[in-house]
């Protein structure tokens, strides 16, 4: 059976005069620029676009503040010091605790901050791109963290976190947007999904710290863990300075000088790098004009329009599917080898070996890449997670330390699936498949979503396995089995291939309203209209010399 193929529509080509001399040279350059990139290997993109990658990479590390907060805040719950400062005694415990609202209500108050600062990112990286936006919130951050460090109570400590949590939001979609606008096609999936790397980077540092401050007496215990936030802002301000500005966001902005500046700096020297860059500014042109014809304007309501709600959705749903695949209870796997018999200094060590699943899964994911497509990937997490969850869940109407120990185990290997599968996949996922000009507010809807299921999680997971309040235990795995298997049977009817995709193609690929399960082998031809014209053209000329009479 012969592959479906889409070409652009005429609405899309309504901002095309293509009688236009100029506009038939763009689109020429865009074809150019556009062969080029399919042509690339992973070993050419990565000698020609060295510093691109550095950039994208760099600006990543931004995330590594929010992984590290993160674990710091859930792990003082347990930490003699900063239950010695802040909770209240519990008489059935025989020592200071940190009540379970207020277990939550810490958790929460970070991603209450997150949602305003996703809101405001959305304005702030389209309005003034995003270098400025990243210096100007890392500038907050440098001033917020006082408000932790010197807590005196929970309730300042909770407004602090909820302060911190503003410029975490702003860079969870600004890594992933950056990173994924400043690479050729073959390196997208890599450096995008090098931002969970980073999350995951920073919850092995965070671990790291706090092992390293058990044996710290007195406030120094928990407020060093926040200093060590301090190191952060200054270096990743000077980088932002210097870094080049996305040429995507540039373009969006009528920047095309600004633009043209970042791809010169962002790709090696070669002899035909001026004509490449041009050939490369074309095509960014070529795409933003065929989407803007396609969507009236670049407001939020734009996302809930049309063929960008499909996209809206996709993002939505693959954001929450990090929480309920079943990763809301893989933190707690220390919990479960704690009620197995392992020491509080042995269950930290293992926390660490947890934390560097992101790492190591992160680094095998990129083997992966060249090899499977992205949902193929994502969907074999989920069901090998789902496996795992349904085992964990059985194993919760038995009793024992040794029931204990396998759940804890389990947790380990889910951990492991995860970061191999769901979670650096999720990150090219969400940064390909919304348009360009919404590609910011897409991502920050979708994110919205992933703190709102965040907050739910935070609230309900620990009221399933504390044995004080709902007294699920194990059993919890099997509700998130539940919420794994709608996600999986969704995927598998919603979730499009991107893989080895064009900003350009995604966008016809959705505007044609091409079916998830379709996208993979449907061939686009997104310059189809102007070849056509291009060649009636040439033909035209050949007639009219051919029929002109010879003045012999």
């Amino acid at each position: 059976m012969e592959d479906e193929k889409v070409v652009p529509t005429v609405q899309e080509l309504a901002g095309f005069d293509l009688n236009d001399p100029t506009i038939i040279e763009l689109i020429h350059q865009a074809q150019e620029s556009d062969a080029a990139d399919r042509a690339l290997t992973i070993m050419q993109a990565l000698k020609k676009y060295k510093k691109a990658v550095f950039w994208a990479m760099f600006l990543s590390t931004s995330l590594i503040m929010e992984g590290y907060d993160l674990v710091i805040i859930n792990s003082f719950y347990g930490q003699t010091q900063f239950q010695n400062r802040f909770g209240v005694y519990n008489a059935d415990q025989g020592h200071n605790i940190i009540p379970a609202p207020w277990q939550s209500g810490l958790s929460n108050s970070a991603l209450v901050g997150q949602l305003a600062g996703l809101l405001i990112n959305a304005y702030t990286q389209d309005r003034f791109g995003c270098r400025p936006t990243m210096m100007a919130f890392m500038a907050w951050l440098a001033i917020v963290i006082f408000i932790p460090f010197f807590a005196p109570s929970l309730n300042v400590l909770a407004f602090g976190e909820a302060m911190c949590g503003i410029p975490w939001g702003v860079f969870q979609t600004l890594s992933t947007t950056y990173a994924c606008e400043v690479v050729p096609t073959i390196l997208r999936s890599y450096v995008t999904a090098y931002v969970c790397m980073c999350w995951g980077a920073g919850i092995l540092l965070s671990s790291g710290v706090v092992r390293a401050v058990v044996s710290v007496h007195g406030d120094l215990g928990w407020r060093l863990p926040f200093a060590l936030q301090w190191v952060w802002p200054v270096p990743l301000f000077i980088g932002a300075y210097l870094a080049p500005e996305s040429p995507w966001n540039a373009v969006r902005r009528n920047k095309i000088d600004q633009a043209r500046n970042s791809l010169m700096r962002l790709r090696q020297g070669t002899p035909d790098k001026v004509r490449e860059v041009e050939a490369t500014l074309a095509y960014i042109r070529h795409t933003t004009a065929i989407e803007k014809a396609e969507t009236a304007g670049a407001s939020f309501w734009e996302c809930f329009r049309g063929t960008n709600l499909r996209r809206t959705e996709i993002n939505c749903v693959v954001w929450a599917a990090q929480i309920l695949c079943g990763n809301a209870i893989l933190g707690y796997s220390v919990v479960f080898l704690e009620r197995a018999g392992f020491s509080e200094v042995q269950a930290f060590d293992i926390n660490i070996s947890l934390s560097a699943c992101y790492i190591i899964g992160g680094l095998i994911c990129w083997a992966l890449f060249p090899h499977f497509g992205r949902s193929t990937i994502y969907m074999v997490g989920l069901l090998l997670m789902l496996f795992i969850l349904v085992a964990i869940g059985g194993l919760g109407f038995t009793e024992g330390k040794s029931v204990q120990l396998a759940v804890g185990i389990l947790l380990v290997i889910s951990t492991l699936i995860n970061m191999i599968t769901i979670g650096p996949v999720c990150y090219p996922i969400v940064a390909e498949t919304p348009s360009g000009r919404l590609r910011y507010k897409t991502i920050v809807i979708g994110r919205f979503v992933y703190n709102l299921t965040g907050i739910f999680s935070n609230s309900v997971t620990p009221r399933m396995i504390s044995p004080t309040a709902w007294n699920w235990g194990a059993k919890t795995g099997l509700f998130y089995a539940g919420t794994n298997l709608l996600c999986l049977i969704w995927c598998w009817f919603r979730l499009p291939e991107t893989k080895d995709r064009t900003f350009g193609e995604i966008d016809l690929l959705f505007d044609n309203h091409v079916s998830a399960r379709k996208f993979k082998h449907t061939r686009v031809d997104q310059f189809a209209h102007q070849n056509e014209y291009s060649a009636k053209t040439e033909e035209g000329v050949e007639h009219l010399e051919a029929s002109t009479p010879s003045k012999e």
